[in-house]
């Protein structure tokens, strides 16, 4: 039987809270177990009963979050907010502004739509961060595409080549092979894409981390 995946919303608009709640009401694997105009009303009563031993219920796997929220409250805290309780965050806005899409991913957001998207978009990319993938959207594709930014580090082709290799799920070895070059140069290589990512302020430590920084800069042309 599959897992399934709960779902919070938070958003002002209370037309497009009710909207959501029929929209993934007929999804089968997902379960919408709560809504809030802000995220600090999310936190306060995340819209499940307690458990029978008086315990909090668990975060749902993914939030919707709206980037702008008419309470003045900054989207890159909110983002660190939600992602403190364990969840994966999904940024939602009318508008695809560039530099705000990136200033969400750096603060953490797992993924970002534009809310003229279709359910089954929707659906996918909310499926897609449950399972430990971002959610890489046009609108974050194209933003990270003319990021000239100091946070996206500039790396050689050879660097490149590793990195997209090895993220895509290759051993250090077929990787190297592919390239050319020995185990030993293209584990320098990594080493200083990670030392790049570090410098600019976000840290990849583990092969998980690199592929998301690739699907981030969309470094695979994708």
């Amino acid at each position: 039987m599959a897992r399934v995946i709960t779902v919070a919303v938070v958003d002002d608009d209370r037309m497009l809270r009710d909207g959501l709640r029929a929209w993934l009401g007929d999804v089968p694997d997902l379960s919408l177990v709560a809504t809030a105009a802000t995220v600090g009303e999310l936190l306060a009563d995340p819209g499940r009963s307690r458990a029978l031993d008086g315990a909090a219920p668990p975060p749902a796997d993914v939030v919707l979050l709206d980037l702008v929220l008419r309470d003045g409250s900054d989207p890159a805290d909110n983002i660190r907010r939600v992602l403190r309780t364990g969840s994966r965050v999904l940024m939602i806005s009318t508008v695809p502004d560039r530099s705000r899409i990136l200033e969400a991913i750096r603060a953490g957001a797992d993924g970002y739509l534009t809310k003229d998207h279709d359910l089954p978009t929707l659906v996918a990319a909310v499926k897609d961060l449950a399972e430990g993938r971002g959610a890489l959207s046009t609108e974050l594709a194209f933003a990270c595409a003319y990021d000239d930014s100091p946070a996206r580090p500039r790396l050689s082709p050879r660097e490149r080549q590793i990195l997209l290799d090895y993220a895509s799920g290759m051993t250090l070895k077929s990787a190297a092979r592919r390239a050319g070059i020995t185990v030993h140069t293209a584990k320098d290589y990594l080493d200083r894409v990670k030392a790049k990512y570090q410098q600019a302020g976000r840290p990849t430590y583990t092969k998980l981390d690199l592929a998301l920084r690739v699907r981030e800069d969309s470094l695979d042309g994708g």
